[in-house]
């Protein structure tokens, strides 16, 4: 598991939600929720361990007086600044506007607005995406293949039931099939030009607040596409559990990989660490509590 920077906490505790970025400040810390119910015993604060992973996994949240002054010694034994964490349990209406990206600074392709103006880009931010699971399937001939994603979302008020898929293939390739489980495809709308697809994905209901749902699906293409070099995801806003994977063809491995990491899209891309290929020829990186921005993988051929 890989520690969460200081600036990465400091975004999160900034704009939330309250699980994420209490969960993100345990981690960067490196204490167990047992050594964190002691700690507020010794303060005479007590809170079970159920109560502590119930928090920091959105399950509940602190209301009543005494979770508020539990919340308070939380601060001071992770070292947070005051009034952090307390701040992101106000209403939405009384803090102030998060880092809640437009997605064109994240996607900086023209058309991507416009697609999402076609669906309805609405609902989104009702949503938190607690795990979200990427991988990208490449072919003998250094081509995307296969993207496919698994996503769990949590509702943070009633009634949402969709979102909004956004896919850019790195060479401007659209995709010639695609899949769905555990939902179903809505509009899709598609941008021949730069190889933009956006896809309204449906849940079975609408959601009851703090419901959280599990969907899958994925993108195809065919096998004349042209050689890509790194893949990735624009997160609009921050993250509580990202993993990316990229499998390469056993005859075509690449000869180095890298974690990249960019604010926004119009920002170059850094490499941030190298990455190993594993003997079953991915290369992978799993990330909690991470900020907002665009989090990836590149990768140089032979």
């Amino acid at each position: 598991m890989q520690s969460v920077a200081e600036d990465d906490l400091l975004q999160v505790l900034q704009y939330g939600p309250f699980n994420v970025a209490l969960h993100a400040a345990i981690q960067a810390r490196g204490l167990s929720l047992d050594s964190l119910r002691r700690r507020l015993e010794e303060q005479g604060i007590a809170v079970s361990l159920s109560t502590l992973s119930y928090w920091q996994r959105g399950r509940t949240r602190p209301e009543r007086a005494d979770s508020l002054r539990a919340v308070r010694g939380l601060e001071a034994i992770l070292e947070l600044p005051r009034h952090s964490l307390l701040t992101l349990l106000k209403p939405t209406t009384e803090r102030p506007a998060g880092s809640w990206l437009p997605v064109e600074e994240l996607c900086p392709e023209p058309g991507v607005r416009d697609l999402l103006d076609e669906i309805g880009d609405r609902g989104e931010r009702q949503l938190t995406g607690l795990s979200l699971h990427d991988q990208y399937v490449l072919g003998r001939r250094r081509e995307m293949r296969e993207v496919r994603v698994r996503a769990v979302f949590q509702a943070q008020q009633r009634g949402v039931d969709r979102w909004i898929a956004v896919y850019h293939h790195p060479q401007g390739v659209l995709p010639s099939s695609r899949s769905v489980r555990g939902c179903r495809f809505g509009r899709v709308r598609m941008d021949e030009s730069s190889g933009l697809i956006a896809a309204e994905l449906l849940f079975d209901r609408a959601l009851g607040r703090g419901e959280t749902y599990l969907l899958e699906y994925g993108f195809g293409f065919d096998e004349t596409g042209p050689p890509v070099t790194e893949e990735g995801r624009g997160f609009r806003a921050p993250q509580h559990e990202y993993l990316i994977e990229v499998r390469f063809h056993p005859a075509t491995l690449p000869a180095r990989c890298y974690r990249t990491w960019r604010p926004d899209g119009h920002t170059a891309l850094k490499d941030s660490a190298d990455l190993r290929v594993s003997s079953y020829h991915s290369a992978h990186f799993i990330e909690f509590g991470m900020a907002a921005g665009y989090h990836g993988i590149r990768w140089e051929w032979t």
